[in-house]
């Protein structure tokens, strides 16, 4: 979405330059138009790092855990945590990470919450610590951007694995648009399919916002039947790349969406 937005953007204006914000990955700024873009790369939105056993004890250690993740739910990541002061406009997007268990396996290196810099006891599951760190972000953003400013929480990007998982021989090999009843068999709660984190993680968006002065950009809808625009065979990796998109293509309609959004806004 970032690039698709750059590219739009330098249709318009050449005069532009790189300049990253604190903490950004990737920056830009428009000279002509004092307009600077930002890239804050950020995988759970919360402060994370490897966590291993304490050999003096501790209550994780109790419990027999060894060695994991530790995120801590109520503190920002770095990469992102001084945006709400600097950008005018933020949008927030999670999700992946958090149903990966080739990187963070339940077993050998799970996800471990700290609140208030104490682990979180009874440990809890993902989709717990989700709704915490989610809840944590949204007061944060409220508390330190200006009441004016714009603050959007982008839906799931739909992935479009069939016949297994990216490391599990699954692939996107379709040249069309999928039907209503296929965009189900892959995406339904109800049917568990390969690809169900796309909905689960919306949930807990939406029920996060609710009451909050953080608007939805929902994309996902109208992703979730593009199994045709992924890069696929063509994506430079070892498996087929059903994740992300080809440019030109379907993030273009997700920016869109996003003017239509600030036009529709009482600025």
């Amino acid at each position: 979405m970032f690039v698709s937005l750059f590219c739009t953007l330098k249709r318009v204006s050449n005069d532009v330059k790189k300049w990253r914000p604190a903490g950004a990955d990737r920056g830009f700024t428009f000279l002509h138009y004092n307009l600077t873009i930002a890239y804050h790369r950020t995988n759970l939105l919360a402060r994370y790092g490897r966590w291993s056993a304490n050999g003096n004890g501790g209550k994780l250690e109790a419990l027999g855990y060894k060695e994991g993740y530790r995120v801590d739910v109520d503190v920002p990541e770095s990469t992102w945590e001084k945006a709400p002061s600097f950008h005018d406009i933020l949008i927030f997007n999670t999700g992946h990470w958090w149903w990966a268990p080739s990187k963070f396996d339940p077993v050998k290196s799970p996800l471990l919450f700290f609140e208030k810099g104490l682990p979180v006891i009874p440990p809890i599951t993902p989709d717990l610590g989700l709704d915490k760190v989610l809840n944590h972000v949204i007061r944060f953003v409220e508390k330190t951007m200006r009441p004016d400013a714009i603050k959007l929480f982008r839906t799931q990007s739909p992935r479009h694995f069939e016949g297994g998982d990216w490391d599990q021989g699954g692939s996107c090999q379709r040249l069309q648009p999928l039907l209503p009843e296929q965009v189900e068999n892959l995406f339904s709660l109800k049917n568990n399919g390969m690809n169900v984190e796309t909905r689960l993680v919306n949930q807990h968006i939406y029920n996060a916002l609710k009451g909050s002065n953080v608007h939805i950009l929902d994309i996902t809808r109208m992703s979730e039947f593009r199994a045709d625009a992924h890069p696929s065979t063509a994506g430079g990796k070892k498996h087929d790349d059903c994740m992300h998109w080809c440019l030109p293509g379907v993030t273009d309609t997700w920016n869109d969406l996003f003017v239509t959004h600030l036009n529709s806004l009482k600025i």
